[in-house]
């Protein structure tokens, strides 16, 4: 299951010593849905290697602010503590799949 990410906590989150990806997304949202099972997955699978996370975006308005999140589903790729990636909108598993590979 993917880690919650809040206004609390996301700073200490992006300052890990493992890459980080950070699902924004709303209950109301029909994609962030379809992309909320595939999260669950990849952090399953990358355990220990990267941090998978889910960021309400009606819960934390802190972080949608900081990183201008104006879209859900977005998902941001963080390296070093560093945004190198983001997607927007849905997409397959194996597009997320290949964009947490460039970060290991």
């Amino acid at each position: 299951m993917a880690f919650i990410v809040t206004d609390e906590n996301y700073r200490d989150v992006l300052n890990g010593n493992i890459p980080v990806v950070v699902d924004f997304w709303a209950e109301w949202c029909a994609p962030c849905r379809m992309v909320s099972p595939i999260m669950d997955e990849l952090a399953a699978e990358y355990e220990g290697r990267v941090v998978i996370g889910k960021a309400d975006v009606d819960d934390n308005n802190d972080i949608v602010e900081a990183f201008g999140i104006r879209n859900i589903p977005t998902i941001l790729f963080f390296k070093g503590g560093e945004l190198v990636d983001k997607q927007v909108g849905a997409a397959q598993k194996n597009v997320f799949v290949e964009k947490i590979n460039r970060l290991l």
